[in-house]
C-alpha cells in the first residue's frame, strides 16, 4: 500500500532546533519584506541596531526544520505530492536568535479518491514548556487515494457577500523562489528548469509557503507590523505562482477576524483564508 493508514499518531521530536538573526533576515527577504514598505519592515530586514530592534516575521516557525520527513507514512512517489493547505497560531513571537524543542506528528490521514490527504501538526516549545507556536500542514499525495480510509471533514468557507474592505497588491521579483530556498526548500520544482517542465509547469514556480509569507505581511501591515498583534492565519493553496507575478489579494475584515483570497491576474492561487490578529 502506497500510504499506510496506521502511520496516524506518528511522531517525531521532541527535537532541539535553533535559528540564527541572519536565518529570520534571510527569510523575511524570501518572502518579500522590504521590497515594497522598506522602512516599515526594517525591523524585519536588519540585525538590531541602537536604535531598532529585530523582529521576527510570525511566519517565521513555519521554516524551522520539524522533521516531518523523517516520518514513515509509505513507499510513494514524492514528485506527485503538492502542498494543499497550511495554518499557524502564534502563541507569542519568536526572538531573532533562539532554540526550541520541535515535535511533528502526522495527524490524520484522509482518502480522497484521486489521492490521500496527509495532515501533519507541528508543536514549536520553548524550553521551559512554554508553547511559542503550532502550525498545521496539509499535504496531498496525487494517485495515493482509493485505500478505503475515511474522506475526512467537509470544509465550508465562503467569501462574505460584499464587495472586500481592502485589497493588496504585492509584487514578486523574479528571483523570489532562489531566494526564499535559501530558507530550507531546496525542492528543484522553485529553481529547476527542466525539473518544472518535468512536472507540468512552464518554468519553475513558487513556493506555496512564500506566497502565504507575502499575504502574512499584508496581515502583519494591518497590526501595525507588530508580531506580537498577530494571533493565527490559514489558507488553501489552489493554483500556482510564478516568480514574478503580482499577488492581489482581497480581504473581508470585521474587527480582528479577517477572511481573505489570492489572486494572480483572475486566477485564484490562495483561498479559504482566514487571519486573526489582536
Amino acid at each position: 500500500m502506497p500510504v499506510d493508514p496506521a502511520a496516524v499518531g506518528r511522531e517525531c521530536g521532541p527535537q532541539r532546533v535553533s535559528w540564527s538573526a541572519r536565518d529570520a533576515i534571510l527569510y523575511a527577504l524570501g518572502v518579500g519584506a522590504g521590497s515594497d514598505c522598506a522602512l516599515e519592515e526594517l525591523a524585519f530586514t536588519t540585525e538590531t541596531s541602537p536604535l531598532r530592534l529585530q523582529k521576527v516575521l510570525p511566519t517565521f516557525p513555519l521554516v524551522i526544520e520539524s522533521g516531518a520527513e523523517a516520518i514513515p507514512i509509505g513507499s510513494f512517489d514524492k514528485g506527485q505530492t503538492v502542498h494543499g493547505d497550511q495554518s499557524l497560531i502564534l502563541h507569542e513571537p519568536l526572538s531573532p536568535d533562539g532554540s526550541a524543542l520541535a515535535t511533528t506528528s502526522v495527524e490524520a490521514i484522509w482518502d480522497k479518491g484521486s489521492g490521500a490527504l496527509v495532515r501533519y501538526l507541528t508543536a514549536l516549545r520553548a524550553e521551559d514548556g512554554r508553547l511559542l507556536a503550532e502550525h498545521r500542514a496539509g499535504v496531498f499525495i496525487r494517485g495515493a487515494g482509493g485505500f478505503g480510509g475515511e474522506s475526512g471533514p467537509r470544509f465550508e468557507w465562503a467569501a462574505p457577500a460584499r464587495l472586500p474592505d481592502q485589497i493588496v497588491e504585492q509584487h514578486t521579483q523574479q528571483n523570489q523562489a532562489l531566494l526564499y530556498r535559501l530558507s530550507g526548500d531546496r525542492n528543484p520544482l522553485h529553481s529547476d528548469p527542466a525539473f518544472a517542465r518535468a512536472a507540468g509547469f512552464p518554468r519553475p514556480i513558487l513556493h506555496g509557503l512564500c506566497s502565504f509569507g507575502f499575504v502574512a505581511r499584508a496581515v502583519l501591515a494591518m497590526a501595525g507590523h507588530d508580531p506580537g498583534r498577530f494571533k493565527a492565519m490559514q489558507a488553501r493553496f489552489r493554483g500556482p505562482v510564478f516568480p514574478g507575478d503580482t499577488l492581489r489579494t482581497e480581504f473581508w475584515v470585521d474587527g480582528g477576524s479577517m477572511k481573505f483570497r489570492s489572486f494572480v491576474n483572475d486566477r485564484l492561487v490562495l483561498d479559504a483564508g482566514e487571519a486573526e490578529i489582536g
